[in-house]
C-alpha cells in the first residue's frame, strides 16, 4: 500500500485507515450516482439536439441568435474556472481546513475543458474586425491587424487555461492514483498510466509540491488573461460606446465569486449524497462562507466603480450603454442579478444562526450562482443583440429585450447538465477527497491538555 508522506513520522496505522476508507468510498458507486449520470446525460443530449436544430434553422450568420449561447459559455467559464482558484488560493496560505475540499475544487478543471469545447462554435459566430467595430486589436491602421485576431488570441488563451488546469489536476492526483494502482491488480490499466511511475520517494514529493505551486500560479495568470480577452472580444467590443477599463477585472472577479459558490454547492452534495460527511464539515462551510461574503461585497464595489463613471459622465455614448445594460430593456434582469449577488448575501450572512451553519452558506451560494446566471444573460445577450453599427462611437438605437426561444432553453439545460455530468464522471477517475492530503494532515495535528480545558486541537504548519 502506498503510504505517502506518512513514511517519515508516526501514525502509520491511522494513515492506512484513512487511505483505505477513502479508497473504498471512491470505488463505491451507489444508485444515486448512476441515476444522476443517466439524468444529466439525457439532458445533455437534449441540449445537443437543441444546438443542432438551431444551427440548421438559423445558421451562424446572425450573432443576435446566439446571445444566449454566448451567455451560457460565459456562465460556465465564470463558475468553473473560478472554482479551481479555491484550491489554489487556500493552498497558498497553507489552510488546513481546505484539505478535504481541494480535490473537489480541482476537478472543476474538467468543467473548464468542457467549456472550452462549447466555446469553439462561438468562434464561427463572432464578427471579424472588418465590420468597423472598435476593438483592442489595432495598431495605428486596422488593416495591419488580422481579421480574426480576437478569435485567435481568445481561443489560444482559453485552450491554455484548460490545459494548465488539467495538468494541475493530474499533478495533484498522482499520489492518489498510485494508491488506487497499488490497491488493485490492474497496474497496467488507465489508472496505472495516470500514476506515471509514482512511488512516493523524497525527490518525488519535493517536486510534487513545487510543481503544484508553479501550475497554480500559471493557472491564475492564465485565468485573468482569458477573462480579459473573452469579456473584451465577446461582449464589450460588440457595443458601440462601451469603454470600461474595469470590466475585464470585473469579469475575473465574478469568476472568483461564482467559483466559491460552485464549490460550496459541490461540498454540500458530497456531504449529503456522497457519504463524505466525516471529511467535509462545519469548518469548510464556515470558512468558505466568509470568503463568499467578502466577494459579494467586492461584487458591489466592482459594479459601482464602473456604473458611477457612466452615470456621472453622462455622455451620449455612456447613456446608451447604461440604457442597454441596466436601466432599459434588461432592467428586471439587472435587478435580479443585483439582489441575488449582493443584497441576499449582505442581509443573510450577517445573521449568526444562518452564517454559522451548513445550510446557510449553501443557500447563499445558490443565490450567487443564480445571480451570476442573470448577470451573464444581461451582459452577453444584450451585447450580442447589437447587430447594426452605424456609429462605432455611440449606440443610438437600443435593441429590444431578446427572449430565449425553445432551442436556447434546451441548450442552457443541456449545457449545465453536461458540466455536472463531466464532473461526476471525473470523480470516478480521481478520488474527490485527496487521500495524500488527509494523510499528511495527521502529521500536523494533535490533541493536548490546555489549562482547565480537557484538551484542545493543535495544528502545525508545514513551513
Amino acid at each position: 500500500m502506498h503510504n505517502g508522506p506518512g513514511n517519515r513520522h508516526g501514525g502509520i496505522a491511522d494513515q492506512i485507515a484513512v487511505s483505505s476508507d477513502l479508497i473504498d468510498r471512491h470505488r463505491l458507486t451507489g444508485s444515486t450516482f448512476r441515476i444522476s449520470v443517466l439524468v444529466t446525460g439525457a439532458l445533455f443530449l437534449l441540449g445537443v439536439a437543441g444546438f443542432v436544430i438551431k444551427v440548421i434553422k438559423n445558421g451562424t450568420g446572425d450573432p443576435s441568435e446566439w446571445g444566449y449561447y454566448a451567455a451560457l459559455v460565459s456562465f460556465l467559464l465564470t463558475a468553473g474556472s473560478g472554482a479551481v482558484m479555491v484550491a489554489i488560493a487556500t493552498r497558498m496560505v497553507k489552510a488546513h481546513w481546505r484539505r478535504s475540499i481541494s480535490r473537489a475544487s480541482e476537478i472543476f478543471t474538467i468543467v473548464v475543458l468542457y467549456t472550452f469545447i462549447l466555446f469553439i462554435p462561438l468562434l464561427f459566430v463572432l464578427p471579424g474586425l472588418s465590420d468597423g467595430r472598435r476593438s483592442i486589436w489595432f495598431f495605428g491602421n486596422l488593416k495591419n491587424v488580422p481579421e480574426l485576431m480576437p478569435h485567435i488570441m481568445t481561443g489560444l488563451s482559453f485552450a491554455v487555461l484548460a490545459l494548465v488546469g488539467v495538468a494541475l489536476l493530474w499533478m495533484s492526483s498522482r499520489p492518489d492514483l498510485a494508491s488506487l494502482r497499488d490497491g488493485s491488480s490492474g497496474h497496467d490499466g488507465f489508472i496505472g498510466r495516470m500514476a506515471n511511475t509514482w512511488y512516493g520517494t523524497s525527490r518525488q514529493w519535493f517536486t510534487q509540491y513545487h510543481r503544484i505551486g508553479i501550475l497554480g500560479a500559471l493557472y491564475f495568470m492564465t485565468l485573468v488573461t482569458t477573462h480579459f480577452l473573452f469579456s473584451m472580444d465577446f461582449s464589450m467590443s460588440l457595443v458601440p460606446g462601451w469603454i470600461d477599463a474595469l470590466f475585464p477585472a470585473t469579469h475575473a472577479h465574478n469568476s472568483l465569486h461564482a467559483g466559491v459558490a460552485a464549490v460550496l454547492l459541490a461540498m454540500f452534495v458530497l456531504r449529503r449524497c456522497g457519504g463524505y460527511g466525516e471529511y467535509i464539515g462545519f469548518d469548510q462551510f464556515w470558512s468558505l462562507g466568509k470568503l463568499l461574503f467578502a466577494l459579494s461585497l467586492l461584487w458591489f464595489w466592482f459594479w459601482f466603480s464602473s456604473f458611477i463613471i457612466f452615470w456621472y459622465g453622462a455622455k451620449p455614448s455612456e447613456q446608451g450603454v447604461l440604457e442597454l445594460l441596466m436601466v432599459g430593456p434588461y432592467l428586471p434582469i439587472f435587478m435580479a442579478a443585483f439582489i441575488l449577488n449582493f443584497i441576499v448575501p449582505l442581509f443573510t450572512m450577517i445573521w449568526n444562526p444562518l452564517r454559522r451553519s451548513i445550510w446557510g452558506p449553501t443557500l447563499i451560494a445558490a443565490s450567487v450562482l443564480a445571480g451570476t446566471f442573470f448577470d451573464r444573460i444581461r451582459l452577453f445577450v444584450a451585447s450580442w443583440s447589437v447587430t447594426s453599427i452605424e456609429n462605432k462611437h455611440a449606440l443610438h438605437d437600443i435593441p429590444v429585450l431578446v427572449m430565449p426561444d425553445l432551442y436556447d432553453v434546451l441548450m442552457w439545460i443541456g449545457g449545465v447538465a453536461g458540466a455536472i455530468l463531466v464532473y461526476l464522471l471525473a470523480t470516478r477517475v480521481v478520488p474527490v477527497v485527496s487521500i495524500w492530503e488527509q494523510k499528511e494532515l495527521l502529521l500536523y495535528k494533535m490533541h493536548k491538555p490546555f489549562h482547565r480545558l480537557e484538551e484542545v486541537l493543535v495544528l502545525g504548519k508545514k513551513d
